[in-house]
């Protein structure tokens, strides 16, 4: 059985408090501990009103805290927006502090807009240049103590120093993410739920151009997607209205809290904003249980995915509890134990 896994972006509605999401957050994941999920990965977005994931290290250890049997980790760290020494120490200490129980996933865009994406780094040096793999590069020296002699950085420890760093994975929505991951020698996470590169041949790069590093022997391809699961498809498609009137809204730059379905019923859409749903609802898995596993054993049949990470984005926060449990059921999931 394809392992489930859950992409968690604690998610704001209407009327919602961002402190209100992420105490959600908390109580989706003790649930989604007890369903049986595999890992439970904290999103890194910023100055965007319907997320209130801004800072996944610490969810990470919120979240490990209270839970006993998921891994957890960043889905992901946004790399261009921290220190690589930061990022190394302050995954070191949530390893120590829970040891065989974290992911260091990995992101190269900002995970936001270009003016907060400035205030983020505006005192890193900023430069127009992706500089990711520069980055990636300066955390694996900093672990393996690699910098030469003579270098600025060689006698520099993470701290803690007898910890290492957790199991690295690269989160990417395009064939270069995918090429990336597999040079690189990492896990690789591909956003097929807004993704406009087929997943299908994202996994085949992944694999196809895969080498060995410390973090990882062997390639391993895990399928992000969106899905809504209800009891009937016809209460399923009427949850993803929220996603719906989002997709719609930030395709105009309109930034605001997740709305009701009720709500986004009732909102005229265009029909270049209709066309814009059918094609993102054509991405998502929505339907009762029976119909959403169909479509996701479909995807995992295209992809060869090693696991699959479900994302849910509703506005109610009861709603969303439900539809990780009616996945969970449709998979027969159980307690996975630990594994990397």
């Amino acid at each position: 059985m394809t392992p489930l896994s859950v992409l968690d972006l604690s998610p704001v509605g209407q009327g919602m408090s961002g402190a209100q999401a992420l105490h959600n957050s908390l109580d989706l994941a003790r649930h989604c501990d007890a369903l049986g999920f595999t890992r439970y990965w904290c999103a890194e977005h910023h100055n965007l009103p319907a997320i209130a994931s801004s800072a996944p290290d610490i969810m990470i250890g919120q979240i490990a805290a209270i839970t006993k049997n998921m891994r957890i980790g960043s889905g992901g760290v946004m790399l261009p927006n921290h220190a690589p020494l930061m990022v190394a120490e302050r995954f070191k200490v949530l390893e120590a502090l829970f040891p065989g129980r974290i992911d260091l996933g990995l992101g190269r865009a900002p995970g936001t807009d270009p003016a907060t994406s400035y205030a983020l780094r505006r005192r890193q040096g900023i430069s127009d240049e992706d500089d990711f793999l520069e980055r990636f590069n300066e955390l694996m020296l900093l672990e393996s103590r690699g910098f030469p002699e003579g270098h600025p950085f060689h006698k520099i420890r993470a701290m803690p120093a007898e910890t290492p760093l957790p199991p690295i994975y690269l989160l990417g929505s395009s064939d270069y993410s995918a090429q990336l991951a597999a040079h690189i020698g990492a896990a690789f996470s591909f956003a097929h739920h807004f993704a406009s590169f087929p997943a299908d041949e994202a996994m085949r790069l992944y694999r196809a151009g895969f080498k060995p590093s410390a973090s990882h022997k062997t390639p391993y391809a895990i399928l992000g997607t969106a899905v809504v699961c209800a009891e009937t498809d016809e209460e399923a498609d009427f949850l993803a209205k929220t996603v719906d009137l989002n997709l719609a809204r930030r395709n105009k730059g309109e930034y605001q809290p997740l709305a009701s379905p009720e709500d986004a019923a009732k909102y005229p859409y265009s029909p270049a904003e209709q066309a814009a749903i059918a094609k993102n609802r054509a991405r998502m898995s929505v339907g009762s249980p029976a119909t959403v596993k169909a479509k996701l054993d479909a995807l995992v049949d295209s992809t060869k995915a090693d696991e699959v990470m479900v994302t849910t984005m509703l506005y109610g926060h009861e709603a969303r509890k439900r539809s990780y449990e009616l996945l969970a059921r449709a998979f027969n999931l159980s307690s996975p134990g630990l594994s990397r």
